[in-house]
Formats: structure tokens, C-alpha cells, sequence
């Protein structure tokens, strides 16, 4: 058996309208889809621009709020122009938790919070760098 491509990341939310006001107004995804699951669960599948994967954010709410255990996971998402974004998301009240920091291989990041206390990096990369 080998896996042939990835379909979505799942992460469980406490308040699904304020995750995707989050994912949509800050970092300009796109709800493909909202339903609700057999299970109850409520739904939603976010498109990253340029990119085949989707976000699946899922919500329960009987289960309880989310808590997201420090530097556990997060999501790295490239951006064009560094300086660009961060003055982007001083305006639009965003807070910047860590950088901005140079890695070895010229790249340059930032990282701030999704609700939930999700970590999301934004890496802008030189041309031709495969990785941060």
C-alpha cells in the first residue's frame, strides 16, 4: 500500500464562525464547503490559494472548547512579500508572537495566532528555496 496524495489537514475548533472569519478575512482562504458530519460534527473545508490540500476545520460543540497544547503543530503558509503582510495584519489588529526571523537558507518568517491558540507561520522563501 502506498499513499497516492494528501486531501486535508483536520483540526478541531471551539467556535467555527470566528475560525473561518480568521482563515477567510486574515489570510484569504476560501470556504469550499460547510455540513454537517453523520457524527454531528460541524464542518468546514477551506482552499489555500496554489495549493491542491484542503484545511478541514471541524467543530463539536457538546465536547467543550479546544485547547491547543503549545507548540504542538502549526501551519506554515508562503507569503509574497514579508514586510507587506506584517503591515497588513498591524492593521488589521493581528499581533505578531514571534520574528521576524532569517533562517540560513534566506528565507524569512513570522509567526502569529489562529483562535484556539493555533500557531500559523508566514514564510516568505527566495526563489528557488524548496524549504525554510
Amino acid at each position: 500500500m502506498r499513499v497516492t496524495k494528501l486531501l486535508h489537514t483536520r483540526m478541531r475548533v471551539s467556535d467555527m464562525d470566528q475560525t473561518i472569519a480568521f482563515y477567510t478575512g486574515v489570510l484569504g482562504l476560501e470556504v469550499m464547503e460547510r455540513k454537517t458530519s453523520p457524527r454531528g460534527s460541524h464542518l468546514a473545508f477551506l482552499k489555500v490559494p496554489n495549493s491542491e490540500e484542503l484545511i478541514e476545520l471541524a467543530s463539536y460543540p457538546p465536547s467543550g472548547p479546544v485547547t491547543v497544547q503549545e507548540d504542538l503543530v502549526h501551519l506554515a503558509f508562503q507569503v509574497e512579500n514579508l514586510d507587506d503582510t506584517m503591515r497588513d495584519l498591524g492593521s488589521k489588529g493581528i499581533k505578531i508572537t514571534d520574528g521576524p526571523t532569517h533562517s540560513s537558507s534566506g528565507s524569512r518568517f513570522i509567526f502569529i495566532d489562529a483562535p484556539d491558540g493555533y500557531e500559523i507561520e508566514l514564510i516568505e522563501r527566495p526563489p528557488g528555496t524548496a524549504f525554510a
